[in-house]
């Protein structure tokens, strides 16, 4: 009986650096942005949001957790690039102040306004924002896309290698998705500026706990800090007792202008001019 070659031999080695076993994280040929969060990176295959795919973000309330989770990759692209950022059906109209405390360029954001209920023109304005050169990322809500709109869309950010968030409602869950990466989002529960996070669906294992990230802006989460203490400092000094959990704005919509937290914002902003 012969021998194999040595040539032989080391073919079964080769085929398996191009082989994903289903019980391994995959993505070690991915192209991917880091999410800016390090608990959220070391769950994701590649270590980050993957370029050229369909990110689907579910949340119980549109315009509530998604630029905490979404704006430090953001910020980071539009540090590397001159391209946008185009948002497509924005619930809200986005705040200037509570974006840029998360150093995001307001000038580098390019706003769709969408009819409510008018889905195909929102696809429309997301395969088109995919197509165009002078954008890096798209973040679309669509809470009435189905299996096949999301298809073509996750098509179409592969073949122009683009950043797509899309948001849907958490009922989307039990329908069937083409995204290679869909994630729950919820507040934590008596934690004001934590976000539950919950990665059903990856290329790899299930993931086995949700994930706890605080998604405050640093200068934001120290102004409230400073904010916090100088009322336990006064309750202590009036003889009030201290609550054990003291209020925190910061579980309000962020991007909003009514939010009564745009004063601290301000200041952040204008911190940041000087």
């Amino acid at each position: 009986m012969l021998s194999p070659t040595p040539a032989a031999r080391a073919l079964p080695d080769f085929a398996n650096a191009h082989v994903w076993r289903a019980g391994e994280l995959g993505g070690a040929s991915v192209q991917t942005i880091a999410t800016g969060h390090a608990a959220l990176d070391a769950a994701l295959p590649g270590g980050g949001w993957p370029r050229g795919a369909l990110i689907e973000l579910l949340q119980p309330q549109a315009g509530v957790h998604e630029w905490g989770l979404v704006a430090p990759a953001l910020a980071a692209l539009q540090a590397q690039a001159r391209e946008l950022t185009v948002l497509v059906g924005a619930p809200w109209l986005p705040f200037g102040p509570a974006l840029g405390a998360r150093s995001l360029d307001m000038r580098r954001l390019l706003s769709i306004d969408g009819r409510p209920g008018d889905a195909p023109s929102l696809l429309w304005a997301t395969r088109e924002a995919l197509q165009c050169a002078d954008v890096h990322s798209v973040l679309a809500w669509l809470p009435d896309a189905r299996s096949a709109h999301l298809r073509r869309l996750q098509i179409a950010a592969h073949a122009h290698h683009k950043l797509l968030f899309v948001f849907r409602p958490l009922r989307a869950q039990q329908e069937s998705s083409p995204a290679p990466l869909r994630l729950r989002l919820e507040g934590a529960a008596h934690e004001a500026g934590v976000l539950r996070v919950d990665v059903f669906k990856r290329r790899g294992p299930p993931l086995a706990a949700p994930l706890l990230l605080d998604t405050r802006p640093a200068r934001l989460a120290a102004l409230l800090a400073a904010s916090r203490e100088r009322v336990r400092r006064q309750r202590e000094e009036a003889g009030i007792p201290v609550p054990l959990l003291l209020p925190s704005l910061v579980s309000l919509p962020l991007t909003s202008p009514q939010s009564p937290i745009h004063a601290l914002l301000d200041r952040i902003a204008h911190l940041d001019h000087h």
